[in-house]
C-alpha cells in the first residue's frame, strides 16, 4: 500500500513538472499559431473560365462600334470601296515561264527593224487624222521578260487618262483585250503581257496605236518577218 501511494506521488510530481516546463515554452501558443498558418495557406477556389466565342457567332451580336463626334459625320470608306477588276490583280509568274519566254527570244536584225518601222509609218499616213496616232517599235522588254510597254509622254499627256484606268486594246480582227495603264509611269502594264504573247509579239515588230476612243486602242501590227519575205 505504501508503495502504490510512493508511486503515485512520484507521477504527480512528473505531471506537475511537465505542465510547468510546457509553460515556461509556451507551447501552447506556438501550435494555435501553426493552425492559423495553416488554414491562412489554403489554396482559394479555381475560378472557371469562360467559353470562347465563335467569331462568326461573336460578329452576329457585336454592336457596331460608336464613332466620336468629330468622325460621325465622315464617310464610311467601306461604302465607297471599289472592288478592283480581276485582270488588275498581279498574277503570279513561275519561275518557268520566265525562263521559256528568255529561251524563245527572237532577235531581229537592223534591215528588218528598219523595214518594220518605216511600212508602220506608211500605215500611220494612211489612218484617219482625226484619230491620235503614235507607232511603237518592239523590244525585249516589251515582248518577253518583263512585258512592260511604255507609251510616249507627249501622247499620254495630251490625249491619255490622268489616273490609273482600263485601256482595251482591238486587233485587226476586232478581238478585245484589256490591259492596265499607269498614269504616272506612262505605260501598260497587267493585261500586256496576254496581247504580246496571244498576239506573238516579237522583237523587231511595229506597232501602229489609233486612238478610237477614251480609253480603246485600234492596234495595227507589222511584223519584221514580211521583210524577209519581201526579199524573197
Amino acid at each position: 500500500m505504501a508503495e502504490a501511494t510512493a508511486y503515485e506521488e512520484q507521477r504527480r510530481r512528473q505531471v506537475e513538472a511537465n505542465k510547468r516546463k510546457l509553460e515556461e515554452l509556451q507551447l501552447h501558443y506556438l501550435s494555435a499559431a501553426v493552425r492559423e498558418a495553416a488554414a491562412a495557406a489554403k489554396p482559394s477556389p479555381v475560378k472557371k473560365r469562360k467559353a470562347r466565342v465563335p467569331l462568326d457567332a461573336a460578329d452576329s451580336v457585336m454592336e457596331p462600334l460608336r464613332r466620336s463626334g468629330r468622325l460621325a459625320n465622315l464617310p464610311d470608306k467601306s461604302v465607297h470601296r471599289e472592288e478592283v477588276p480581276t485582270f488588275w490583280r498581279k498574277i503570279r509568274r513561275t519561275y518557268g515561264s520566265v525562263r521559256k519566254d528568255l529561251e524563245n527570244r527572237v532577235y531581229a536584225t537592223d534591215e528588218a527593224r528598219s523595214y518594220a518601222i518605216c511600212k508602220a509609218e506608211e500605215v500611220e499616213q494612211e489612218l484617219d487624222s482625226s484619230f491620235p496616232v503614235f507607232i511603237k517599235p518592239m523590244t525585249q522588254s516589251h515582248v518577253t521578260g518583263g512585258f512592260w510597254l511604255g507609251l510616249p509622254n507627249h501622247f499620254c499627256r495630251k490625249y491619255l487618262p490622268k489616273r490609273d484606268e482600263t485601256i482595251t486594246l482591238l486587233d485587226e480582227d476586232d478581238n478585245e483585250s484589256y490591259t492596265l495603264y499607269l498614269a504616272l509611269k506612262r505605260g501598260l502594264s497587267a493585261g500586256w503581257r496576254g496581247f504580246a504573247i496571244q498576239h506573238k509579239l516579237v522583237d523587231g515588230d511595229c506597232l501602229v496605236f489609233q486612238l478610237t476612243e477614251r480609253t480603246k486602242f485600234k492596234v495595227i501590227i507589222i511584223r519584221a518577218s514580211s521583210y524577209y519575205e519581201s526579199e524573197d
